[in-house]
Formats: structure tokens, sequence, C-alpha cells
């Protein structure tokens, strides 16, 4: 036991003083005391305590049953809730995630030889100090992610536990232990048990840690094989061209290390080049081709995404990035206002940061020239924001309402001509006035223009 002085919060600290004010033990567990120890701000804060849940709900006016089976009471102090859970053993575990019966128990050491790693497994109070059985502490400082007890035995019983290990040592910079590391290897193919919800979450936490290319580690450790096989193809993909000096997946990486902390961005940035270990062709000189990667990468990211059961949202935002990142517009007003209103006015500013990191994760071939174009564009997107030109039919000054008002009758007929319009307006936006729109339309529309209309 050490002596080690942590700062907990009034709320954590009021919840153990009336735990052992009754009689029972309380404790701060697991992530908190980690971050704590590192001078990391916790998530939230775990209380494990002897006391059953229904000891626990007598003792706290304010209390929500969030998983009684599996000894789990929320306490809520000023509208925070505290997770306070019963000293448990798991019982057998049957499906590789699920426990078949939880059983309550009166002692501490029960309960944390049953957690996932060393450093998720101690428990603090100020009274007791930091209580470290399997020596968490010890691979703080040496910087170790290391199974408590036996790995196989501990991603037997919950295989998510295997990528967890990479994200732990993703979000921290940390070293998988090598009994672990060669549990992984082992147990990888269990991760096809456990549900997409649970392995899109821990994909998202690495995406999101300060080193997103520990990506590496998912796939050297063989688990995006399971998980993710259409990577494992783009890290055998070579690119033999000047533009480029790694192959695809090694690109991939580093585009990866380069890209801000952005949920879209980072999911854009992993799969922006999917789509080349099936569009590769090579020329007579030797050198490789990937025509039409973006439309192909932006099939088979959606087809990932879906299995990782991402929101829609997600989904358009990322394949929409993906299937217009190698579209490169001249940094000339016309060009720019054209692109934005292809790739989107909302994505605009991500699709720029998409390219800037692509450039940056490519060989030195041209580089100058092309980050050049890219700010030239930001530049001009800025412009063409502050003058609130036309760049799309959201902010043409025409709309269908109008046409009807001109005689013209509903139907596809109408999309057809809004779009020519629009076409215009991008080329000349000074001519983004009603009056001036119906009237160049009544001169020069090519649309079938229907009975009675203009």
């Amino acid at each position: 036991v050490d002596r080690m002085r942590l700062q907990l919060p009034a709320a954590v600290n009021m919840i153990i003083d009336v735990l052992q004010a009754h009689g029972y033990e309380g404790f701060a567990v697991g992530g908190c005391v980690r971050d704590s120890v590192l001078n990391r701000t916790p998530d939230d804060w775990d209380i494990t305590t002897s006391a059953t849940p229904y000891q626990v709900k007598e003792l706290f006016s304010k209390t929500v049953d969030t998983g009684l089976q599996h000894g789990t009471v929320t306490v809520m102090v000023h509208g925070v809730g505290y997770e306070v859970t019963t000293y448990r053993i798991d019982g057998e575990y049957e499906d590789g995630r699920h426990p078949k019966e939880v059983q309550f128990t009166s002692n501490l050491t029960e309960d944390l030889k049953r957690r996932d790693f060393t450093i998720n497994a101690m428990a603090y109070s100020k009274d007791c100090g930091l209580i470290d059985e399997f020596g968490g502490m010890q691979d703080l400082q040496r910087k170790i992610i290391r199974c408590v007890g036996d790995p196989w035995q501990r991603f037997g019983e919950d295989a998510l536990r295997i990528l967890r290990a990479v994200r732990f040592a993703a979000q921290l910079g940390f070293e998988i232990e090598e009994n672990t590391k060669k549990a992984i290897v082992e147990l990888a193919p269990t991760l096809s048990k456990i549900s997409a919800e649970r392995i899109q979450t821990e994909t998202v936490k690495l995406l999101m840690s300060d080193r997103p290319e520990m990506w590496r580690s998912v796939y050297d450790l063989g688990i995006t094989r399971i998980i993710m096989p259409e990577f494992d193809a783009i890290m055998e993909t070579p690119q033999n061209t000047p533009h480029h000096m790694y192959n695809v997946g090694e690109h991939t990486l580093k585009a990866l290390s380069l890209t801000e902390k952005d949920r879209i961005l980072r999911l854009t940035m992993l799969l922006h080049d999917i789509g080349k270990a099936s569009m590769r062709t090579t020329d007579a000189n030797g050198v490789d081709h990937f025509k039409g990667h973006g439309p192909a990468g932006k099939e088979i990211a959606k087809k990932i995404l879906r299995r990782l059961k991402f929101d829609n949202d997600t989904i358009a935002q990322v394949t929409r990035l993906i299937y217009w990142h190698d579209y490169r517009p001249a940094p000339e007003e016309k060009a720019v206002r054209r692109a934005i209103y292809k790739v989107g006015e909302d994505l605009f500013p991500l699709f720029l940061k998409v390219q800037r990191a692509d450039n940056l994760a490519q060989s030195m071939y041209l580089r100058e020239e092309k980050l050049e174009r890219i700010e030239a564009v930001e530049k001009l997107y800025h412009e063409i924001m502050e003058k609130h030109q036309c760049v799309s039919l959201k902010t043409l000054a025409v709309t269908g309402r109008d046409l009807i008002a001109t005689g013209m009758k509903p139907g596809p007929q109408m999309g057809a001509v809004l779009q020519e319009l629009l076409e215009m307006v991008l080329d000349q936006p000074e001519m983004n006035e009603k009056e001036k729109l119906l009237a160049w339309w009544k001169e020069h529309g090519t649309c079938q223009k229907a009975e009675g209309t203009l």
C-alpha cells in the first residue's frame, strides 16, 4: 500500500465517507485512479464498494438503477452521476463477452483481479491510500500495458480487450507487454464475436487519441484482418510513382498523424485511399496509376462504416470527402465556386484539410507547388464566402416558387431550369438577382420552355 495522495472531487470523497461511516468499504477505482496518477483529468469517477446495490440505495437520497444485475447504482450529486459498483467476481463467460452470473464479494482484491490491465486495477481512498496489488504503478512508470494475471484468460473473457489494449497504448503512448502482445496475436480472430458498435467505439477512441498513427499496431497485431480487412489490402499496395514515397497503407498512417483531432477528418484520412488497392494499374514505364480511386473508395468506405454501424450523417460526410479528395480545382474564382458547389459548402474547409494532410504525406516531388495551390484555393474560398456569392441552390436568388409564379408547371422540368440558372451564376456571380435571372432565362434558357411559361 502506497501512501500516495490523490485529489478526488468533493462528491467522490463524500460518497466514500458515507459508505465508510455505515461500515462499508469504498474506493475510487479504475481509469479515474490511473488518470489521476498521470495528472490527466478523468472523464468520470467510478467507485467500488463492499455494500450491495440495495444497501447503497438506502444510503443516498438520489440514485438511478443503472445496472443492478451487475451491481451498479448511479448516485446523483448536484446533477452529476457517479457509478457505485459492488465488489464482484465474474462467473464463467459464455460468449466471449458477458459473464453468465456475477457474484458479489466483500473482498476488494477479488474485484480488482478480474479487471483488464494492471494500470486499470488500482483503487484509492484518502484513508487507505493507493491499493495496487498487481504492479499497476510500476507499469505506469515503465509505460506498459499489461493484463492482470493471464492474458489468454483476460482476452478470453472479453475479446474487446484486445482492441482496448491498443487503444490505451495509443492514448497514453505506452508499449504493450510481450506476453500480452503474444496473446493478442493468437486471439485476434475472437474479435469476430464482438458487436460492431463496441468495435466502432474503440476505433474512434484510438483515432481520436494523440497518436492515431498507432492504427499501425492494429494492423501489425493481426486485428484489422478481422475488423477491417480492406485496410490489410492497402498495406500491401505499392505506389511506384514520383508523387509517393510510401506504400498506400504507410502513406495513410502518415496522413493520419498529420490530421487535427476531428472525428470526420480522422475517419476520412484512415479511409481516403482505401480504393487504391482495387484501382491500381501500372503503365509501360512501370509507373503506378490509381484512376478513379476516389469514387471507388467512397463505395468501399460506405461498406466499412455501415458494417461498423456508424450513423448516416458520419457516413455521408466521410464518403463525400473521400469521393472528392483527389479533385484539384485551379486557384481561380470560377473554379473554386464550382468546387464549393460540388463538395458542399459545409464540407469545403474539411476538404482543404484532407488535401493538405494528403500532400504532406506524399513525396517531396512538387510539394511546394501543390501546397501553394491549396493555399490559393483556401484564400479564394474565404473571399467567396465573405462576398456571399451563390454556391448552391440554397443561395440562388430564384426558387421553384418564383418559376411557378411565372406560369411554369411544377415537375422535373423545374429542377432542370434551376440547375441551369445555378450553373450560369457559378460563372457570373453578379447575375444572382431574381429579375436578372428570369430575364436571362427568357433569353438564353435551353431547357424546353413548357407551353404557357414566361
